[in-house]
């Protein structure tokens, strides 16, 4: 049983990180499949993602899931909060039954480093373009710093995206957080802050966690 990693906040809201290498029936044998996805590792990514939700809470009503129009899935009586991602061979999600959360995961890669500029706000730009000397030095570890730090804000971000869950957010005006200053160090868990700007200011923690593989990010409120 590949779950990758699991933290229980507290008595009510859980989350976990599952590695997916398990055929379609594994899933199907506890959750339904609710959607027509006619591309096969995509299927699995949703199921694997709805297996955790009752992986976490046995009593999680995967049946009475809906889609809001902004395709942010819910429950209509709100018993549990959650909030799923994907990617890769990764799913993960955060369940809470008192709490609004969100949660994303992503792998690194070089990307990043191309689009931070639709993401970033003008002030966190600054700040990465102050390191930006860093990215281009041969040094293939402190670059794989670097494309880490990016995508664990672009994470955040995801993350705060998902908690809020009403669409149409301007990633860098709406979602300001404090990004890392020292891009030659990367700690493996920690704690961002940042604000959501959209209809009334919120002040926002985001742990994360580190991986090898993946970068985790959630959001609780």
């Amino acid at each position: 049983m590949p779950l990758f990693y699991q933290h229980n906040i507290n008595e009510s809201t859980k989350l976990g990180v599952w590695h997916i290498v398990e055929p379609e029936d594994f899933f199907l044998a506890k959750v339904p499949l609710q959607h027509d996805i006619t591309h096969p590792h995509k299927r699995l990514q949703h199921l694997a993602g709805r297996y955790l939700l009752r992986f976490l809470f046995p009593d999680f009503p995967n049946e009475l899931i809906r889609i809001a129009s902004t395709k942010k899935p819910f429950l209509p009586d709100e018993a549990f909060h959650f909030s799923i991602s994907h990617c890769g061979d990764y799913a993960a999600a955060i369940v809470s039954r008192t709490n609004r959360v969100g949660i994303d995961i992503e792998i690194p890669t070089r990307k990043v480093a191309r689009v931070r500029h639709k993401f970033l706000h003008a002030e966190e730009l600054a700040i990465v373009e102050g390191e930006d000397a860093v990215f281009s030095l041969p040094d293939i570890e402190t670059e794989n710093i670097f494309l880490r730090k990016l995508t664990l804000v672009w994470s955040a971000k995801e993350a705060v995206f998902k908690w809020y869950g009403n669409g149409e957010v301007n990633f860098s005006d709406q979602i300001r957080l404090q990004p890392f200053h020292d891009m030659a160090f990367m700690p493996e868990t920690g704690k961002m802050t940042g604000l959501f700007l959209k209809e009334q200011t919120r002040s926002l923690e985001l742990p994360f966690v580190n991986f090898k593989e993946i970068c985790l990010v959630w959001v609780m409120t």
